[in-house]
């Protein structure tokens, strides 16, 4: 049973499964930072408050982190065929996956960056700062402990919404789980895969935690 296909079958799933959640995990955060810097510095408490602004991004960010993500999976399927020709497979999956990280990133940023002590921001502007700076030389850089582990707590996530994807097509190890441990109720590949998915997660974790550590000065 356990023959060189279907270990080869699992390393794909390995390799297809951290192709998506990498892939999402970057792509989210070119969507997700920009979005969670501009709800930052758009609040009524920001260095550049504007209510209309604001509203906006967070109605978004509320509406699509409300839908459950095998529901998005499926309503944005006419969009991923639009974007990369198919709606199934692992380059597939990356698109929606994309879609649902982006406001959940925007809004751990968001509380990232408004940890930072005020007193600092007013030190930086009392220098003649502009906002630009203040943002992107005084707000992130001291966030940036906050911001790894934030960015630790979305990759697992975005790793369990790759598996989720599994359930219709959506590639990894997801995919074998949902193929073999379900459809063909052969629970021993199943257990294998949950397993994969545990060491993943764990190594996600653990890398970013020691990350977050190393840049933590209060240490």
């Amino acid at each position: 049973m356990w023959d060189s296909t279907i270990i080869n079958m699992l390393l794909e799933g390995i390799r297809d499964t951290l192709y998506m959640t990498i892939t999402s995990t970057i792509l989210g955060y070119v969507f997700g930072l920009p979005m969670g810097i501009i709800l930052t510095v758009t609040d009524q408490n920001g260095i550049m408050p504007n209510a209309f602004i604001y509203k906006i991004f967070d109605v978004i960010s509320n509406i699509v982190r409300s839908v459950p993500f095998l529901i998005l999976l499926i309503l944005l399927i006419p969009f991923t065929r639009l974007v990369v020709g198919r709606s199934y497979g692992s380059t597939a999956t990356i698109v929606p996956l994309v879609v649902a990280a982006a406001p959940y990133i925007a809004r751990m940023v968001e509380s990232s960056l408004k940890e930072v002590d005020g007193g600092v921001i007013e030190a930086a502007r009392s220098m003649g700062a502009s906002n630009f700076y203040i943002v992107f030389h005084v707000m992130l850089v001291e966030a940036r402990t906050s911001l790894i582990v934030g960015a630790t707590i979305t990759m697992g996530t975005i790793l369990g919404y790759s598996a989720m994807a599994g359930t219709v097509g959506g590639g990894g190890l997801g995919d074998i789980a949902v193929r073999y441990g379900y459809h063909r109720w052969q629970t021993d590949i199943m257990i294998v895969t949950v397993v994969l998915l545990i060491i993943l997660f764990q190594i996600f974790q653990t890398v970013g935690m020691k990350i977050a550590g190393s840049l933590d000065r209060r240490k």
